[in-house]
C-alpha cells in the first residue's frame, strides 16, 4: 500500500480490511516528490523510517527487525523520521 500526507506535522494512517499475519512498514519524507528516496553515496538525503523505530547502521535494517503482527484486534505503531543528511 502506499499512503501520502502532507509534511510538516504529526499524522496517523488507518488501514482498514488487513488481513492477520506479519507486516512491517517503511516510511519515506519525499521532499521533492520524485516518488523514491534520493540518496547520496548510498545515504538517505531524505528523512525515513520504519515500523519498530530498529537502530539504523549501514543499510536498510532486517525483516525480523521492523515486522510486527496484526491480529483481530487494533495494533497502533509509531514510526520516527530520521534524517541523516
Amino acid at each position: 500500500m502506499k499512503r501520502s500526507l502532507p509534511a510538516g506535522q504529526a499524522a496517523a494512517i488507518r488501514l482498514t480490511g488487513i488481513a492477520p499475519g506479519s507486516y512491517a512498514l517503511s516510511v519515506i519524507h519525499d521532499e521533492n516528490a520524485n516518488g523514491r528516496l534520493d540518496r547520496f553515496m548510498a545515504i538517505p538525503r531524505e528523512g525515513f523510517g520504519f515500523s519498530r523505530n530498529p537502530r539504523i547502521r549501514f543499510g536498510p535494517p532486517r525483516y525480523e527487525e521492523v515486522r510486527f503482527e496484526v491480529g483481530a484486534g487494533r495494533v497502533r505503531q509509531a514510526v520516527r523520521l530520521r534524517y541523516l543528511l
